[in-house]
């Protein structure tokens, strides 16, 4: 229920690694991208085991085998358990079907050459299964929205909580802040995330050439949103709707202290739920003051490519003037710590050009598109971001707090096509093509590093938040770099980090519900949970710090079905490299989906389904 980071913990002392009789009897076990692979890319399964590997099969639906090969070297332990990982390649598997791969005694789940779906529609269906206000999926929610009252920022009772100290102050509205997208398995809604979000999916039509509408419908659901949330006239800019928890009191809760489904909202009459059921606005700055640069820059953003996308001209303009009005509303000198949600440690972002340049790159291709004059001036302030980034703010790789992957590529090609159309001297701006490119290069080698290192080649971090969506990131950011090098030097790396997030991990798990054969079940979600219907296509966090386990899972709230059945953690004994996941309805560290986790999956997915 939101990301709010507790407290460090102590390391967590599993007993089942040291149990000995229990390690000589464990199985070996196959872990396969369960939706599978394309024909021509590279394909590889690896097996868990406490022994030796020696030949493995692949076989078809009908027992066939198919193809034979020896086991490759030993990557390394996962953890006491499963002291060995094998590498087995199927990359010469090239005929489309399904098939499953044995090895050490085991079988793994099946999966598919040249799968007949693309996954990231079932990713899609879930960010419509997030709607609010009128266009819900389900029952309209949150109609009171479309009249909310904007409150002053609340003080909180510390920095690492979302408690509030002392009451809410009214200071505006009313507002219409109907519609866009629950933030996650909650009910709150973020601008920038919903930023992040609509501009990944307008990316994903531009550069996945998704020629279907219900894309370009979730896209203009979100954009719809963003313009509520930006009043052009008064030059406002709102960034939350509702909060997160009560006040130290109790004389009123947040979002995150009850389990309900959201239709009930509008009607909660409980006397402690008045902000449950009129849910405050706050917005980043007093009516025409400058805003957060990283929230200025990512919402241009998404306006911008909008622009891009929009077949009416007239429409494409007044989408462009939009993005410029928000853009130039940036604070940029003396940027202290960033505006993102309230409390802040919900999206603890601490780089901002990255946004800017994002910004400023798609305000340029629009412009270039539409032949307005001013592209050549975002094209050099996109430069000149892009500059003081690779100076100054390097060293993540694409996700919802670093979006200069695609910043970097994008720029590539608005300088490209200036230097076609004569829109500006490219020689004159701040950075160049090729050192753009190497700031791609850099993000894929510090992510082929850890793959190089790791048993089964992630490239993310097992142990931090937000493991699925880089893996997903470092997948869109080899893509990105072939769009504009032409080579594909890191497209195994690329189809490696989907592969992980898909089943070929040491949980065997595809961290997208509904998605293979074992995907995610217990998802820390209201609304699946409580209607017991599955909330298919949803991305979740993925494993993370074991420390954050320590002290379990912790109680059912009211309201919270079990899942799983009795509690069971079926994934315990894959605990390792310092990480664990847990598919538990209670588990917000691993199991909860986010927008920004759906967003990157399926620009992800759909850059690389061929």
């Amino acid at each position: 229920m939101g990301k709010l980071i507790p407290a460090a913990l102590a390391l967590a002392l599993l007993a089942s690694a040291n149990a000995g009789p229990a390690l000589a009897a464990a199985p070996g076990l196959v872990r396969v991208d369960q939706v599978g692979y394309w024909p021509g890319e590279s394909k590889h399964a690896y097996l868990m085991t406490r022994g030796g590997a020696g030949r493995f099969t692949v076989v078809d639906r009908r027992g066939r085998v198919v193809l034979t090969g020896r086991a490759g070297r030993d990557r390394g332990a996962w953890n006491g358990r499963y002291p060995h990982v094998y590498d087995l390649d199927l990359t010469r598997l090239r005929t489309p079907g399904r098939y499953r791969v044995k090895a050490g005694g085991a079988t793994s789940a099946e999966f598919g050459i040249a799968p007949a779906q693309n996954p990231a529609a079932k990713v899609l269906g879930f960010l419509g299964l997030q709607r609010d206000g009128a266009d819900a999926p389900r029952e309209p929610s949150h109609r009171n929205d479309r009249a909310a009252s904007v409150y002053d920022w609340p003080t909180f009772t510390g920095p690492e909580t979302d408690e509030i100290k002392g009451r809410l102050t009214k200071i505006g509205g009313p507002v219409d802040v109907e519609g866009g997208w629950f933030d996650a398995g909650d009910y709150l809604k973020f601008t920038h995330i919903q930023a992040y979000v609509d501009t990944l999916l307008w990316a994903a039509q531009r550069d996945g050439k998704v020629t279907g509408s219900a894309l370009r419908k979730e896209a203009d659901h979100g954009l719809k949103y963003l313009d509520k949330m930006w009043d052009e006239e008064s030059k406002t800019l709102y960034i939350q709707v509702g909060i997160g928890a009560g006040d130290a009191k109790g004389t009123f809760v947040g979002d995150h202290d009850i389990w309900r489904l959201p239709e009930a909202d509008d009607n909660d009459r409980a006397k402690t739920h008045r902000f449950i059921r009129h849910r405050p606005v706050f917005r980043a700055a007093a009516p025409g003051k400058q805003v957060s640069p990283n929230l200025a820059g990512r919402t241009a953003a998404a306006f911008a490519l909008a622009a891009q996308l929009e077949p009416s001209v007239e429409r494409a303009t007044r989408l462009l003037d939009q993005a410029a009005s928000l853009y130039a509303m940036a604070r940029t000198t003396g940027v202290d710590r960033l505006v993102t949600s309230l409390p802040h440690a919900f999206y603890p972002e601490s780089v901002w050009r990255d946004d800017m340049q994002l910004g400023g790159a798609e305000l340029a291709l629009a412009a270039q598109r539409l032949r307005d004059p001013r592209a050549g001036r975002w094209l050099a302030e996109a430069a000149r971001w892009a500059r003081g980034y690779l100076d100054e703010e390097p060293g993540d790789t694409l996700n919802l707090y670093d979006v200069s992957a695609l910043a970097h590529a994008d720029l590539v090609k608005a300088m490209r096509a200036a230097g076609t159309t004569g829109t500006a001297g490219t020689a004159r701006l701040a950075v160049s093509e090729a050192e753009l490119i190497a700031g791609l290069k850099a993000q894929l080698d510090l992510g082929a590093r850890r793959a190089a290192a790791d048993p089964f080649r992630a490239g993310a971090r097992y142990d931090e938040f937000d493991a699925v969506p880089h893996a997903f990131g470092l997948a869109a950011t080899a893509r990105l770099y072939r769009s504009v090098t032409g080579d594909g030097a890191y497209d195994a790396f690329g189809t490696q980090q989907r592969n992980w997030a898909l089943g070929a991990n040491p949980w065997g798990v595809s961290f997208i519900a509904g998605v293979g054969r074992r995907s995610i079940a217990c998802p820390h979600h209201q609304i699946a949970s409580i209607t017991g219907k599955p909330a298919t296509g949803a991305v979740v966090n993925g494993p993370n710090d074991a420390k954050l386990f320590k002290d379990g899972l912790g109680e059912h709230v009211e309201e919270m079905p079990a899942c799983p059945a009795g509690g069971v953690d079926r994934y315990e004994r894959f605990t390792g490299h310092g990480s664990r996941f847990a598919d538990d309805v209670r588990s917000w560290q691993a199991s909860e989906p986010a927008d920004d986790f759906a967003a990157i999956a399926l620009y992800a997915l759909t850059l690389t389904s061929s």
